[in-house]
């Protein structure tokens, strides 16, 4: 959200520079950005490793990559503009600037409010889940499955399973929980074992209920 809110303004003051042109100083803008592209980029490069497990390191990734990318653009505008003597090219650059770290940052702003409403997890699919346990022998019925991220790496589920009369349930086979882990990435699993007629009065058992 930082991110969006500092490309709202950069958007703003190059819309109001299009319409009212300002000298700038071309070279100086060159050199300070040069220094920024240098730094971000060193540092987004330090990131680049765990970008694609740790939500928490991809935004830092994606905010020092904006910024690298942010005086490149910088750079790029000011050697035009000293070349050229076009204004217009600052603003122009900005826009398009702002446009690419809008692109990059909406997937991260989208799976960060995930996170926060405690939704499926992306990668994982709810029905794969809901199938897998429901083929587990002598189990019958699967409800209140909820799966939901405990962090930007941890994930949970909890689930009912109701059994068959003649079914074992007084545990399950720890495999289930290695091959639950396995298979979805959920390494914390809590599941509640039921009969058809326990499951009768489950108040959670309807699909309706959350």
């Amino acid at each position: 959200m930082a991110l969006l809110i500092v490309t709202g303004g950069i958007a703003w003051e190059a819309i109001r520079r299009l319409m009212h042109p300002e000298p700038a100083a071309g070279l100086t803008i060159m050199i300070v950005a040069a220094v920024g592209i240098v730094i971000n980029g060193f540092t987004a490069w330090m990131f680049m490793r765990g970008r694609n497990n740790d939500l928490n390191i991809r935004a830092a990734f994606l905010h020092k990559a904006s910024d690298a990318l942010v005086a490149l653009g910088v750079v790029i505008a000011g050697g035009l503009i000293m070349g050229t003597g076009w204004l217009w090219l600052d603003p122009v650059i900005s826009l398009g600037i702002s446009a690419a770290i809008v692109a990059g940052t909406w997937s991260l702003l989208i799976e960060s409010v995930r996170l926060s409403l405690d939704a499926v997890p992306p990668g994982i699919e709810r029905a794969k889940v809901e199938a897998y346990l429901g083929s587990l022998p002598g189990v019958v019925e699967v409800h209140d499955l909820h799966i939901w991220g405990l962090s930007t790496t941890d994930n949970a589920l909890t689930a009912h399973l109701v059994c068959a009369d003649d079914a074992p349930r007084d545990h399950l086979p720890p495999e289930v929980f290695a091959e639950i882990r396995r298979r979805f990435g959920i390494g914390h699993a809590t599941i509640q074992l039921e009969t058809a007629a326990l499951a009768e009065f489950c108040a959670l058992r309807p699909d309706h209920v959350v």
